[in-house]
């Protein structure tokens, strides 16, 4: 199967691309850059959503797409994109991206949405809400093939145009986020469960990563005293959080994936957990990246 993937030189694209490649599969990469590796098998086409005339020709051939290309969060601070980038790219791209693949008989679409669509004070946040209303559009009227994933922050450690230092990047993980490889899981499974069925109605499924807290954990947090809690799972990562900044004291904000794990069968497999053991492991210079 060919899979195309919008902005696939890009954090997530290039996570999914060896996936895809083990699975049998040609991952097709759609962006305006080159991908940081070339792989044996995977084919680079260089042009952005929003060439319209072209569009239908690189679509031509492929059976499935993720659509991932998107301004985010990050670059909605002063001296980033304005409203006019983030309508251009996430809203009208996802037309675009939507349209072309009706014209040349595509109908399955794994939408890469956010949580961010709780937040509609934001340009992100609003610019997502419309793509989203778009997708269900062409679901309910085109009889497109679609799910829609809404993962939490998904930035990996080793983008260093972000994270300067693992530390860094893990106190950005402990306020709430999820590792790429479990958001890489569950488009995988999203574009397995599109090529053998129809999905109804462009199922809003969210994406969390892993939690070792229990809901009763969640409840009577830190009831026995600050860090109580913590230390239930983490006691002997107790002195290392603290020194490198993560509060032993912040109680997670967990979401509800119980859809996602009901529809694709979802399992995040990264958590606190793991980001202490890793932190302990190599310090600030973080994991050895894999797969390059």
């Amino acid at each position: 199967m060919k899979v195309l993937l919008t902005g696939g030189s890009g954090d997530l694209g290039q996570t999914l691309m060896p996936r895809l490649l083990a699975k049998g599969d040609t991952p097709v990469i759609l962006d305006i850059r080159a991908p940081e590796v070339a792989r044996p098998g995977a084919l680079f086409i260089q042009g952005s959503i929003l060439d319209r005339p072209k569009l239908p020709g690189y679509f031509q051939g492929c059976d499935c797409i993720v659509h991932i290309a998107a301004w985010h969060g990050i670059h909605e601070v002063p001296g980033g994109k304005d409203a006019y980038d983030f309508f251009d790219l996430n809203v009208r791209g996802t037309f675009e991206v939507f349209e072309a693949a009706r014209s040349v008989g595509i109908d399955k679409i794994v939408h890469i949405s956010t949580t961010s669509v709780r937040n509609p004070d934001t340009l992100y946040g609003r610019g997502k809400i419309l793509a989203e209303q778009i997708t269900d559009d062409f679901a309910k009227h085109a009889g497109m093939n679609v799910i829609t994933l809404r993962p939490r922050g998904f930035v990996p450690y080793w983008n260093h145009e972000v994270y300067t230092k693992y530390s860094d990047w893990a106190r950005w993980f402990w306020k709430g986020a999820v590792h790429i490889d479990d958001v890489a899981s569950a488009v995988m499974l999203s574009v397995e469960l599109l090529s053998h069925q129809k999905v109804d109605g462009n199922p809003k499924l969210t994406l969390d990563g892993a939690y070792d807290y229990t809901d009763a954990d969640l409840e009577r947090w830190d009831a026995d005293g600050a860090g109580s809690t913590f230390r239930k799972y983490y006691r002997e990562y107790y002195d290392l959080a603290v020194s490198y900044g993560l509060d032993p004291v912040t109680k997670p904000f967990r979401l509800d994936i119980s859809e996602t794990v009901r529809v694709l069968g979802y399992k995040p497999t990264y958590g606190l957990a793991d980001l202490l053991s890793e932190l302990a492991a190599y310090g600030d210079e973080g994991p050895p990246r894999l797969g390059l």
